[in-house]
């Protein structure tokens, strides 16, 4: 089941793992994304920086009147709102190929959610919570495409969930441009069994596009299951759904296997529906398994391989360490 991984194109905000650029000159720590780094590359970028605010700087914020949004630094009455946006048609406006998207939590410019949004420039509570400028920018500029902040990454399910999308985008960027049919006939049956855990209506989507019944052209074809991919993918993995992959998966081992170990197996599973564990524990037992007994078609779905082993949480490890025995 070893095999290379294509790098996923990753925007993320400078001031994570990147450079002391936040706006008291510090470095926000992620272990997550020091983990990260050597599978991925990175495009890093602080908007704050790079409309001259300087580093270290005054806090900015925002502030909504009259249904407006403006970026204000209080401290120097400086209205930015003009020069963020002008930042961010440029820079979006280059920016091809990206799988997935980390920004910095609460931050006014890069924040996805939770940034708090003020009614005035003077000191007061704020008035709701929305997105900053550029993280609001990129969840329109990336629909569908994996955008998470390094809080939310410190979950391990979300961790996991994300790890799982960006580096199934990119192997399906890697053959894309090569517009062979034969190639994606491949993609699409070794990503059927992660495709059924995310959504059997567009696993059944994506294979009458891969079918090609209607002799649509190549290029149309390839633009069409990008599209409905990205649809598939934009939920987190379905409970429902994954039990029953990892049923159907449970049937090509659980003959050769004993007592207890069925029974661990069936533990693990109600283990992740209840929501103790993350899917990567019952996926790895069965793994561990499929290497065992040599399962040819098993051993070539995705699902048991979606990202690098070196990027597993620490249960998850175990279980590959109790797999390598068998190896």
């Amino acid at each position: 089941m070893g095999k290379e991984f294509t790098k996923p194109n990753i925007i993320i905000s400078k001031c994570i793992e990147i450079e002391n650029c936040r706006y008291n000159a510090q470095i926000i720590s992620s272990e997550f994304v020091k983990l990260l780094k050597p599978y991925v590359n990175l495009i890093s970028v602080c908007p704050e920086v790079e409309i001259g605010l300087g580093v270290p700087r005054e806090p900015i914020r925002i502030i909504k009147k009259d249904e407006k949004r403006y970026l204000i630094q209080p401290s120097t009455d400086k209205d930015v709102t003009k020069d963020m946006q002008k930042f961010i048609s440029i820079f979006l406006g280059t920016i091809k190929d990206i799988d997935g998207v980390i920004l910095k939590s609460r931050s006014p410019s890069c924040g996805i959610k939770d940034v708090k949004i003020y009614p005035s420039k003077e000191k007061s509570a704020p008035i709701m919570k929305s997105s900053g400028f550029f993280g609001d920018a990129a969840l329109k500029a990336f629909n569908n495409c994996p955008i998470e902040d390094e809080a939310r990454l410190r979950n391990s399910i979300i961790k996991e969930d994300y790890l799982r999308k960006i580096f199934t985008l990119a192997s399906f960027r890697d053959i894309k441009h090569s517009k062979d049919i034969n190639n994606l006939i491949e993609f699409h049956s070794n990503n059927k069994f992660l495709l059924m855990g995310y959504s059997q209506k567009y696993l059944k989507i994506l294979g009458n596009l891969v079918a090609n019944k209607e002799k649509s052209d190549i290029s149309k074809i390839y633009q069409d299951y990008e599209k409905n991919l990205k649809f598939a993918m934009a939920k987190p993995l379905r409970c429902n759904s994954n039990k029953n992959v990892l049923s159907h998966a449970f049937g090509y081992v659980s003959n050769k296997l004993n007592s207890k170990e069925k029974q661990l197996f069936l533990e693990s599973v109600d283990n992740f529906e209840q929501g103790r564990v993350s899917i990567s524990v019952p996926v790895n037992l069965l793994k561990s398994w499929v290497l065992r007994f040599d399962e040819e078609y098993l051993a070539n779905q995705t699902y048991f391989s979606p990202y690098p082993e070196e990027l597993l949480d620490a249960d998850a490890k175990n279980i590959c360490m109790a797999r390598d025995y068998w190896k």
